[in-house]
């Protein structure tokens, strides 16, 4: 029986072992959890999300909601999880985080042809089938055996996660539930504004404490993802404009638009957990409970998870990698996931999928030129998305 290891099991890795096991590959797939936990890792399961929104828009007009359908008809195992462990959320796919972490843990270790390997791996396995899933925060030996072989420098951004606050401590005599223009159900809870509570937020957030986060001088941060504090620093209004915008939304106090609004968004199916939107931080911890108290409707909010930001580090794919995600120094390597340079964790469990896919093409004795021939093309967005990453 034809044989691959995938290192990593985040949503690339568990999509690539179920891609290769499902065409009856065997799999060693190796993850350092639960022994090791990165900065980004909160539990010991796989596939593991940090936002309940991470999967994005549903919708097939927009491109990650069309490219989750192209999964979804591709047998992948990670919409169809996310499917299973959805919440509500208008028109985004939303999912309660630990359940659909649970639901892929447990589909990967009931496979009979997937064997886990409770370990950290620290250097690139010689030779064999292999996909490279370790994700943004590879580091130590692996990182410095990764950067020898490809002979180059790696790339890096920050990235950064919003805390989560409980149901029970939001305040509903002032919160109240509206999707945006009343599009979909009532699926979000927002916290308005008046023009004065407003430029007293505004003021604590630009003056409060920041964490120190190593190399974060050069502040190289993902536009989807950019500290709300950095963000604000860039104008008074400009939060306003962006995720306190308040358009298509109307206070049952007032019975007007807000000055600005901050959303809440549902976090678990049991509706316990609630994750203030767009407010990802690199805020000291005892200065978010501080500034985001001031948020009507936060005032006594006990925060479940307070936000943080880490460095993700990718590849220069354009120079490394063929558009089957396989290296270009060695044919029987492939890389997948964010380390790629592909943007979200859909496009990564779709770069696992087309890697997974690949190899077992490979593994089936399938030839080069036949494999590149079966790829997707630019006309879809998995095909399109491999071509430019590689190109």
């Amino acid at each position: 029986m034809a044989e691959a290891i995938v290192a990593g099991a985040g949503l690339a890795g568990c999509e690539a072992a179920w891609q290769l096991a499902s065409a009856g590959v065997s799999v060693k797939l190796i993850e350092m959890k639960p022994h090791q936990l990165t900065p980004a890792h909160h539990h010991p399961m796989f596939a593991e999300l940090v936002c309940s929104n991470s999967l994005r828009a549903a919708r097939l007009e927009n491109a990650v909601g069309l490219l989750k359908e192209e999964m979804r008809r591709l047998g992948s195992l990670i919409v169809s999880c996310a499917d299973q462990t959805a919440v509500p959320a208008g028109g985004a796919l939303a999912v309660d985080r630990e359940a659909f972490s649970q639901a892929v843990t447990d589909k990967i270790k009931n496979h009979p042809l997937i064997e886990i390997v409770d370990r950290r791996i620290d250097k690139l396995p010689e030779q064999g089938l292999t996909i490279i899933a370790t994700g943004p925060l590879t580091e130590g030996d692996l990182f410095t055996d990764i950067q020898s072989f490809l002979g180059e420098d790696t790339l890096h951004f920050f990235d950064a996660a919003a805390p989560i606050v409980t149901a029970e401590s939001i305040d509903n005599s002032i919160a109240f539930r509206q999707s945006r223009y009343d599009r979909g159900g009532a699926d979000y809870i927002n916290c308005p504004f008046n023009e004065e509570e407003y430029q007293r937020f505004y003021d604590a957030l630009i003056t409060a404490e920041l964490a120190d986060v190593h190399d974060f001088d050069r502040e190289i941060v993902f536009e989807g993802c950019m500290p709300i504090e950095t963000m604000a620093k860039r104008g008074r209004d400009t939060i306003r404009f962006g995720p306190l915008k308040p358009v298509g939304l109307r206070d049952p106090r007032t019975g007007r638009e807000p000055y600005a609004c901050v959303q809440l968004r549902q976090d678990d199916q049991a509706a316990s957990l609630y994750n203030i939107v767009g407010f990802q931080t690199r805020l000291k911890y005892p200065e978010q409970r501080r500034v985001f108290s001031m948020i009507p409707g936060l005032e006594n909010a006990e925060f479940a998870r307070l936000g943080v930001m880490h460095r993700n580090t990718f590849i220069n794919s354009p120079t490394s990698l063929n558009s089957d995600y396989s290296a270009r120094k060695r044919s029987d390597l492939y890389f997948a996931g964010q380390m790629t340079g592909v943007e979200g964790y859909v496009e990564s469990a779709a770069s696992g999928l087309l890697a997974g896919w690949q190899a077992a093409l490979q593994a089936q004795g399938i030839t080069t030129e036949d494999r590149m021939k079966l790829l997707p093309d630019r006309h879809t967005v998995i095909g399109a998305m491999a071509q430019y990453i590689s190109s």
